[in-house]
């Protein structure tokens, strides 16, 4: 891809964190857009969706990230159904001391392949909160991660929002991997460049901004 000039945005993909509730996704999102990190007491659970724009550069390109971050509580799945449309990048998080949220990884591909409107979205796999293995509370080794990942077809990652490890290189090699596939977006990118296309139903349903 030529170099774009500066200020330019080359091409904007929309992805998507989806896992069950409690799993970090939207300490992630705040630590790669901010790089902050609220404690968990002082974060609220996310209602519905909420997202954040990045810009990030990528060989001498910027991209525009639109970063959609869903709620996890099964009440409200059917709020969310209609944002995996248009997904270039789905990131799928579990907490490694959490054994529950790692075997409902199933549950989210499973719903993952019913809404999701490419088979060749970008998938990616974190372990979230690699941190607390000092206290001896990791459920989910590494291997285990790693294993289900390769069965999944899917990138893998071991995370931890708090100090920082493996965020940034999770967003950004599900963001290589989208421009490597340019039948992912570069038609839709062809309609308005620089844009981020939505419909009437598209529109962030509220919650927090953590």
């Amino acid at each position: 891809m030529p170099q774009t000039p500066d200020k330019e945005i080359a091409a904007t993909f929309k992805l998507l964190l989806i896992g069950d509730s409690g799993t970090g996704k939207s300490s992630l999102l705040l630590r790669f857009t901010d790089d902050t990190w609220l404690h968990p007491d002082e974060v609220s659970a996310t209602i519905g969706v909420d997202f954040k724009v990045k810009v990030v550069d990528i060989d001498d390109n910027k991209y525009k990230l639109t970063i959609w971050d869903t709620a996890g509580q099964e009440r409200f799945r059917t709020l969310t159904s209609s944002y995996y449309r248009g997904a270039q990048g789905v990131i799928l998080v579990y907490d490694v001391s959490s054994r529950a949220t790692f075997e409902h990884l199933n549950l989210w591909f499973n719903e993952l392949d019913t809404y999701s409107s490419s088979q060749e979205v970008i998938k990616m796999i974190v372990g979230n909160k690699v941190d607390k293995e000092s206290s001896g509370s990791r459920e989910v080794s590494r291997k285990e991660g790693e294993a289900f990942a390769r069965k999944m077809g899917t990138l893998f990652i071991e995370a931890s929002a708090k100090t920082r490890t493996g965020v940034k290189d999770a967003f950004i090699e599900v963001v290589r991997k989208i421009i490597e596939t340019p039948s992912l977006w570069q038609k839709q990118q062809s309609k308005t460049p620089g844009t981020v296309h939505m419909n009437e139903n598209d529109e962030p349903q509220g919650g927090c901004a953590c």
